[in-house]
Parts: structure tokens; sequence; C-alpha cells
């Protein structure tokens, strides 16, 4: 029952972890309580990018025509569509527990509790009633919705992400309660099936911290397409399937057939024990190194759990560099620069770097370089009903400072940018390279030509 690494979470971060733990020849055990994949998995990335992706074959039949198709009465059936998305996770769960098996992982299906830490440093942990001693310990907890103490709410069957995903029947509509990515990739997904959507914010945009051009680009298209939205709207109140909004000194009610809270996510930093061992915090999360060690050098936490950036890629990336670390072939810690952040609505919009608003208020200096996505070749024969956009944000020595896109496929784009960003290429420098023709990817080049 002794083992070089134990890890707490097998989201992303966790069966990334105890991957690369089994690979550096390092003995390894994984507790997940749930299933396999974690949130991401089961009820974040993969299953809404599933239904989005019927979502968008369902746009495309709607305007066939415009691409000299022909398709008479298009339909769906959810039913059908949600149970292609439970295959499609449970496809992955299998494969990520096949990964855990060939490296001679031990999985243990339970809720760990830690225990204490023992004279020599060691982590013991419980968990279905045995206890198990580890030499490291990575905490990859996870996050969990955010519920806001709207009055009324506690009282009303309303849906976080979760409910949504598991639901097999379509409401006739819908207010969302958070414009965020959550948000809004419900709100694509929900208005491509032909339900009224409202979508109610608080801050004067909707998604946060991207762009504020391309996000509000992004609002006035899916305005058209019927999405209402109250941006600087408060939720005061619910009472059933009411919603009671406020702007300034105006008051409305919205009335819906359902109602999705999305207003962000949380680490979860209780029911595993993680009092026992006094770890000093930040705001919401545990503190950690650039090599995601927390106050105790043993103990390592990465993922949502350090409430830096809620995102599966970066929890991925913090994995690999804590194993490194255990391993002792970590030649540098983890780098923030270049995080992609990625909306997957249709058209999808994509970002990395610095923001104009990052810039400005920052104080540095910088050029903006944009055109439409339709200056790409592969693009304008792709897509008929949006023309998109690059912006390319560049320092005054030429530095690649953020990149942001809005159009198809910007998700598969982004990491092109990313890789400059974080190498620290210059415009002239990414420029350079050779880029395939047609390919919508060629828009980096064309842009940086401005």
């Amino acid at each position: 029952m002794k083992y070089d690494v134990a890890i707490i979470g097998g989201g992303p971060a966790g069966y990334t972890a105890a991957e690369r733990a089994a690979h550096e020849g390092l003995s390894t055990i994984l507790f997940e309580k749930n299933a396999l994949g974690g949130v991401c998995l089961n009820e974040g990335c993969i299953p809404t990018k599933t239904l989005l992706y019927s979502a968008k074959l369902y746009d495309s039949f709607k305007h066939a025509s415009k691409y000299g198709l022909s398709v008479e009465q298009p339909d769906f059936d959810l039913g059908r569509i949600v149970a292609r998305k439970n295959k499609v996770v449970k496809k992955l769960v299998a494969g990520i527990r096949m990964k855990m098996n060939d490296g001679g992982v031990t999985v243990v299906n339970g809720e760990a509790s830690i225990q204490t830490q023992g004279a020599d440093g060691s982590l013991l942990i419980a968990c279905n009633e045995e206890t198990f001693e580890a030499k490291h310990l990575l905490i990859c907890a996870g996050s969990e919705p955010v519920i806001p103490p709207i009055p009324g709410l506690s009282d009303t069957a309303y849906w976080t992400s979760r409910e949504a995903l598991q639901n097999k029947e379509l409401p006739a509509s819908i207010v969302i309660i958070g414009g965020g990515v959550i948000g809004m990739e419900f709100a694509s997904f929900y208005n491509s099936m032909g339900c009224e959507v409202h979508v109610v914010e608080m801050m004067d945009k909707i998604l946060g911290p991207m762009d504020r051009e391309q996000s509000e680009m992004l609002q006035a298209e899916y305005a058209k397409r019927g999405i209402r939205f109250y941006l600087k709207h408060a939720v005061t109140g619910v009472d059933g399937n009411k919603v009671t909004v406020k702007h300034e000194e105006e008051t409305m009610v919205l009335e819906a057939e359902k109602i999705l809270v999305s207003v962000g996510r949380k680490p979860v930093t209780t029911g595993f024990g993680l009092e026992n061992l006094n770890l000093e915090l930040h705001g919401k999360g545990i503190r950690v190194n650039p090599f995601m060690q927390t106050s105790l050098p043993n103990v390592y936490a990465c993922g949502d759990i350090t409430g830096y950036s809620l995102l599966a890629h970066t929890a991925v990336s913090e994995a690999e560099v804590a194993i490194k670390h255990i391993a002792g072939k970590a030649d540098k810690g983890m780098s923030y620069k270049a995080i992609p952040a990625i909306v997957y609505t249709n058209p999808e919009l994509a970002g990395v770097g610095k923001t104009e608003d990052e810039l400005q208020a920052a104080g540095v200096k910088y050029t903006v370089k944009k055109l439409p996505m339709t200056y790409s070749g592969r693009f304008v024969a792709e897509n008929e009903l949006f023309n998109g956009q690059c912006k390319i944000l560049l320092g005054e020595e030429d530095q690649v400072l953020g990149v942001h896109l809005l159009g198809n496929p910007s998700s598969e784009l982004i990491v092109l940018a990313g890789i400059a960003i974080e190498k620290g290429m210059t415009g002239d420098e990414l420029r350079s390279f050779v880029f395939p023709h047609p390919t919508v990817g060629e828009i980096l080049k064309e842009g940086l030509f401005i």
C-alpha cells in the first residue's frame, strides 16, 4: 500500500499526472470518486462539444441551399443526439481506463480522504476503509459550479450544465444566467435547436476576459439569430419559471420554461481532508509555485483546485510540470503567458495572449493588425453566413502579444498563435513561415502583412 505518487481526482490533471508518473517508473495510485475523466469529460468539455457539433451540422443543413445543396425539412432527434453524446463520453472514459491499466496505475473508485503527514513526510490517505501511503501527493480535485445567492433560486428546479447535458427534452424557452463561455455555448446550442433564449449578464459584455470587439461581434450575430441579451442586468430574484432582473432603476421579469445557472466555477476544497494539511491558500484555491508545489514540498496541486486557470488544457500542462519535478527532470516551471481560451459557439471565438483591454490597463504600447477572415480563400469557400475577424496585437519590438480569432475553425488555428507567443516570436518571424494554401490558417500571415 506504499506508492511513490498518490493522486486525488481523475480529471484531466489527475489522469495526465498518473499516466506521466507511470511512464517515469513511479508507482502510482489514482483516486476518483465518480468517473475517470472528471467534469471535463463527463459533464463539461467533451459532452458540450458533442452536442454543439450536432447543432453545427443542423445549422449547416438549414442553410444548405447557400452551398448549392437541397435538404428538405431538416429535423433532429434530441434523444439520439444525447445518446450519441453518452456514447462518445463512454468511449473516451474507457480509453483513459485502458491507459491507466497499460501504465500499471492503481485506480481506486471511491472518496479519498487525506489523513495526516507522517514523521518522514509521507502522506496517509484513506479510501474505502483502507489506508494508503505515498511519498508525493497531487491534489487534482477540480471545481464545481458557483451557485449565486439569488432569492428564490434554491426553491426552483434550475439547471446547471450537468442537468442541461442530461436533459432529453428540448425546452421551448430558457433563461441563461451568466454570459460567460459556458452560458454562451449553451445559448448557441439551444438557439440552433429553435429555443427562445434569454442571456442575462451582470457585466457590460459577454464572455468576460475575451477580446471585447470580437465578443460584441459574436453577440450581434446571435442577436440577429434571435437570442435576447440583457447586459449590465442583475438577477434579483427567481420565482418558479420567472426571473426578475434589474438594470439601474428598471426592473423586469423574464419568463421561460427552464433556467440555466452558469455564472462560473470554483475550486473544490472540501470533502477530501484538505484541512488536515494546513496548506497555504490563495483566493479560493491552493497556492502553488511554478512547479505546482504547495506550501508542503511533497504535496502538489494541479488544475482547477489552484483557482488560477480553470481550463482542461492548463490542467494537463500543470500535471506534466508537476510529474517532471517529482521525477527530477523539470528544467522550467509552468508558463501561463500563452494559454488559449476558446468559445465553441458557431462561429467559434478563440484568443491567446493579451487583449487590448489588458494592454491598455497596463500602459503597454501596441499595434493592432486586423482584417476579416474572408481574406482567406478557404474561409470564403466554406463560410457563407459570417465574415469573422483576425486580430493580431504586436508590441513596440514587433513581438506577438496577442491573437484573437472569430470564425470557424478558430479553435484549431489558435495553437499556432500560442506557439508564437510562448516562443517570443516577432510578427516578422511568424509570417516568414510557409503556410499551406488554401487554408484558413493563412489568415495569420495575411494579417501580419497589413
